[in-house]
């Protein structure tokens, strides 16, 4: 068998034996072997009968969601290739010319372009058109550098054993991301097709909520990505804290008539030490995003954990503190020197904040050394 034509149920009564019918007049009408699957989640409209009565096959998934229906149809799914779409009557099943054509042609992962291909009056609500697609789509891309312009259709197709080889786990709505962007880290050879989206047939509501899923959708974007959640904030509040505290160590700075002096400087130290936690957090997300198959391992990450060593991290933490230790050393026999006498707090809070600033980077990075070990950083380590 070459193609399944797959669609999740949950009470599509209105619309399922429309869209069987689009799919088997498709499939008989070109020439293919395949069949029309669907994958119903607990439907008590009598979706189930319609379907079978239209020629599906139809199997039963008792783990609720979108993502679950999907999955258990792509596992019970006959053909080699396998084209997804929703059973609401919002896709055109007698239209799959261009994804055939392009899994024939050697893509592994196919997705409808429903802003290319043109959206009906009354299709997609404004809300989701203007904002929720564009700026979900935007951050994929952003975050993964995939190819996709609308993460969120869901009218694809793909290479069955390559898409099972991506161990989709989501079983919400999310698991229209996940799809993209583990393709896209497995490096599948993608493509996208212009995609005509029509209202959809039903007169219930929809049951996608608009706020709920697009947190669940960023939600998971973000997880997938601890550079753009952790590291690179991470690194600008680090850098930001550091070069603040060095702009004042010397003095007050007066700009624009505005002083700023050693209270600054203590709002400076709690940014850099936030800003390495999360430059340190960043890479345990990513040690265990590798070590789980969660996330595939990365070059650079690769690299940065063939060279660790709890020896090494110790031996930087350790040189860190120490320079902060002696900026503390040297603030004491400054005071000593004065006969342990009141000082001007302007000038020894110049001193104790970068060294206690130091002090705690070098106790971060040595436990942060110890945690990676303990979660086996020698595992990365090139054979």
């Amino acid at each position: 068998m070459e193609f399944t034509i797959l669609m999740p149920c949950l009470n599509e009564a209105e619309t399922i034996s429309h869209c069987v019918t689009q799919a088997q007049r498709f499939l008989h009408g070109s020439g293919i072997e395949g069949e029309v699957l669907v994958a119903d989640n607990g439907s008590t409209d009598g979706s189930q009968d319609l379907a079978s009565q239209a020629g599906a096959r139809v199997i039963h998934v008792a783990e609720r969601g979108y993502g679950s229906a999907l999955r258990a149809g792509i596992a019970q799914a006959g053909g080699r290739y396998v084209i997804m779409g929703d059973a609401d009557a919002s896709y055109d099943f007698s239209s799959l010319g261009e994804f055939v054509t392009a899994l024939r042609a050697g893509h592994q992962l196919v997705i409808g372009n429903r802003f290319a291909g043109g959206i009906q009056a009354g299709a997609m609500p404004a809300l989701h058109r203007y904002l929720g697609n564009p700026v979900l789509s935007f951050v994929g891309r952003l975050f993964f550098r995939s190819p996709i312009r609308d993460f969120h259709c869901g009218l694809r197709g793909f290479e069955r054993a390559a898409v099972l080889g991506l161990r989709l786990a989501a079983p919400g709505m999310e698991f229209a991301s996940e799809m993209v962007v583990k393709a896209t880290l497995a490096k599948l050879r993608i493509a996208e097709v212009p995609t005509k989206l029509w209202p959809d047939g039903r007169s219930r509501a929809p049951h996608l909520r608009s706020w709920r899923d697009g947190w669940r959708h960023l939600r998971f974007l973000l997880l997938m990505s601890p550079r753009w959640l952790l590291l690179y904030p991470g690194l600008t509040l680090a850098v930001l804290g550091l070069v603040l505290q060095g702009v004042i160590w010397s003095g007050p700075v007066i700009i624009g008539g505005v002083g700023f002096d050693i209270h600054t400087m203590l709002y400076a130290s709690a940014m850099s030490i936030l800003g390495l936690q999360l430059v340190i957090f960043s890479l345990l997300a990513r040690a265990v995003g590798s070590l789980t198959g969660l996330l595939p391992a990365s070059p650079w990450f690769q690299k940065l954990m063939s060279s660790f060593s709890l020896e090494r991290g110790i031996v930087l933490g350790l040189l860190v503190a120490l320079i902060g230790l002696g900026l503390s050393i040297y603030s004491v026999l400054t005071w000593m020197g004065t006969g342990l006498s009141a000082l001007d707090p302007t000038q020894m809070m110049r001193l104790a904040i970068p060294a206690t600033t130091l002090m705690l980077f070098g106790a971060e990075i040595v436990f942060a050394s110890f945690i990676l070990s303990f979660m086996g950083a020698a595992s990365f380590r090139a054979s």
